[in-house]
């Protein structure tokens, strides 16, 4: 039996890994406990690039990856506008 916290979660944390424009790059996504996440996924590549990106895999975030996540911890990728790291030479800073 789980924890009681996993008792009155709702949500899952997936892990969305696609291709822009011929790079590798992962989001993090969390929706709602049995929401179609590969769905979301293909939906959510075709309306921000359409055209320029592929969906490589859909999966759920493992219990490391999640806590990075929500700790905002987890690796990013610099060109991402998101990624820019303090002080770094997208950030202005550096």
């Amino acid at each position: 039996m789980g924890s009681r916290m996993e008792q009155f979660r709702r949500s899952v944390t997936w892990v969305i890994d696609y291709r822009y424009e011929g790079h590798p790059r992962r989001r993090f996504q969390i929706l709602d406990e049995g929401a179609d996440a590969q769905r979301f996924a293909a939906e959510w590549l075709h309306e921000m690039h359409p055209g320029r990106a592929t969906l490589v895999a859909v999966r759920r975030a493992s219990a490391e990856e999640e806590g990075e996540y929500l700790r905002g911890e987890e690796a990013r990728n610099v060109y991402c506008p998101t990624g820019r790291a303090a002080g770094g030479p997208l950030s202005g800073e550096g």
